[in-house]
């Protein structure tokens, strides 16, 4: 419902509610993961921008990092590649590479940059590449049902290092950094990361105040769906163990808990089916996912 069509008063209401959460957060960064349906439906990617550049007004460092799934299975199947993933990771060879990088830090990341610039703010795209920010190596997964083996699933890479100073030099000039999760090897091999794990990296490295993972789902959901609004690392654990939580939902929930135990006081894993998801996890009492506390 458009604010418009509701009695002032209320709109006076619903602005007022705002003010305690911009005092708080005001000058703090908060990293938002874009992806999932937010992504891809018309409505949903103009409440998006609209959310992001209200939150640089307001004084907030924002920093996006997106995905782009669908976008790469699409080309994968227009060149007659099947995607195929392990333990929620695509496998990534030379040739799946050349895609990834072309989607992702090409097509998509413009996308998201010129949606948040249409709608009034100054978006910059960068990928890990752009002064060597995202350092990465070869990532090597352990088998979950045989412990101890390791599966090789290409050039995904595992983040070594990131420097933070090309993010924080955007910051102060007003801009917003859009970033696709593409790392950089020691002898400049190009290595396609999840981009749950860079977000979660990017806000450990930033010290950020939140980091809002935005999925096609309501949050976290116990196994009779239910959402569950808050949620510890032990829950967590206990969750992965018998099978609750699985597939895509695993790199998500490792890289929000990883940056809840590194410091990041809020990890929010939200619905970004929700219009304006994000102002409402972060300007209002009424939040649409899962929190996880850090203990």
């Amino acid at each position: 419902m458009p604010l418009s069509t509701l009695a002032p008063g209320v709109q006076a209401a619903v602005l007022a509610e705002a003010l305690p959460y911009i005092k708080r957060f005001h000058g703090k960064t908060i990293v938002v993961k874009y992806g999932g349906n937010a992504m891809t439906d018309e409505h949903l990617k103009q409440c998006f921008a609209r959310d992001v550049v209200l939150l640089k007004l307001v004084g907030f460092n924002i920093v996006v990092v997106h995905g782009g799934g669908p976008q790469i299975e699409n080309l994968l199947t227009r060149v007659g590649k099947k995607g195929e993933f392990i333990q929620g990771m695509r496998v990534t060879d030379a040739e799946t590479m050349e895609v990834v990088e072309m989607v992702l830090g090409g097509q998509v990341n413009k996308d998201v940059v010129n949606l948040i610039n249409q709608a009034g703010g100054k978006a910059v795209g960068l990928t890990g590449k752009d002064g060597n920010f995202i350092r990465a190596k070869k990532l090597l997964l352990e088998s979950k049902d045989h412990p101890g083996d390791l599966i090789d699933v290409g050039q995904v890479g595992d983040i070594t290092s990131i420097d933070p100073s090309l993010i924080a030099l955007l910051d102060t000039g007003a801009f917003i950094p859009v970033i696709a999760p593409i790392g950089v090897g020691k002898d400049g091999e190009t290595y396609n990361i999840n981009a749950d794990v860079v977000a979660g990296k990017i806000a450990e490295v930033l010290k950020a105040e939140k980091l809002v993972l935005l999925t096609n789902t309501p949050g976290v959901l116990d196994q009779k769906g239910e959402l569950i609004t808050g949620i510890t690392p032990k829950q967590i654990d206990e969750m992965v163990e018998d099978g609750t939580l699985s597939g895509g939902m695993l790199p998500k929930i490792g890289s929000a808990l990883d940056a809840a135990r590194a410091g990041v006081k809020g990890v929010h894993i939200i619905d970004g089916r929700v219009e304006h998801a994000l102002l409402l996890e972060i300007l209002t009492d009424h939040g649409v996912g899962t929190m996880i506390k850090s203990h």
